[in-house]
């Protein structure tokens, strides 16, 4: 089989979606370079050519999720520019949204657990945090005008975080309670993030 050039971006497309599919369905500790190369009908000096190994796919992954959510929650910040808690309630939705409609990222990106991955590049993380940041933003406005109480706007932005992730997880593997409806569930869980801010009730012990 010819060998593809390292230039070529429909490879190295092919190799991000073949990894994803993999990790999300025999996760990272079954992942290796040859069974990338097996599944796509390559070599695996093709993928060689792209990525010096898995951790590098799996990072490369990452990265490009959170890159597909920031533009994504930046569209969204921008519409709802001028009522800081209408943008609040609509970046928790759309953290929501995406991983509902991008279930492969999201698990990649918060889900799985490589213990024999190496660790994320401390620069990437930071790139990474930026989809908090537009939150943290938002409640640092809100506290200015008044419509937003907290003490601590970053601590706020992780406990928000980590209600958002909740639903997430309990909706991606399916955990919900049958006799709730989906989309019930999500604008109960936008509803108390908004009004734990708004009211002061918003815990970050």
């Amino acid at each position: 089989m010819q060998e593809e050039q390292k230039e070529n971006p429909d490879l190295k497309r092919l190799i991000l979606d073949t990894t994803r599919r993999l990790l999300v369905t025999r996760g990272f500790a079954s992942l290796s370079m040859r069974r990338i190369a097996r599944e796509m009908n390559y070599s695996a000096t093709s993928i060689y050519l792209h990525f010096k190994n898995k951790d590098a796919l799996f990072h490369a992954l990452i990265e490009e999720g959170m890159s597909i959510l920031l533009r994504r929650q930046r569209k969204i910040a921008k519409k709802f520019s001028d009522d800081v808690l209408a943008r609040l309630r609509a970046l928790c939705e759309g953290y929501i949204a995406f991983g509902l409609e991008c279930p492969e990222y999201y698990e990649i990106m918060f889900m799985l657990h490589p213990e024999l991955s190496s660790r994320f590049p401390r620069e990437s993380f930071r790139r990474a945090r930026r989809n908090l940041d537009l939150m943290k933003v938002t409640l640092d406005e809100g506290v200015k005008e008044g419509v937003v109480v907290i003490e601590d706007s970053h601590a706020a932005t992780n406990v928000m975080w980590a209600s958002l992730h909740g639903a997430v997880s309990i909706l991606l593997t399916e955990r919900l309670d049958a006799r709730i409806v989906p989309q019930n569930f999500i604008e109960s869980v936008l509803d108390n993030i908004v009004r734990s801010v708004t009211t002061g009730q918003l815990s970050a012990a």
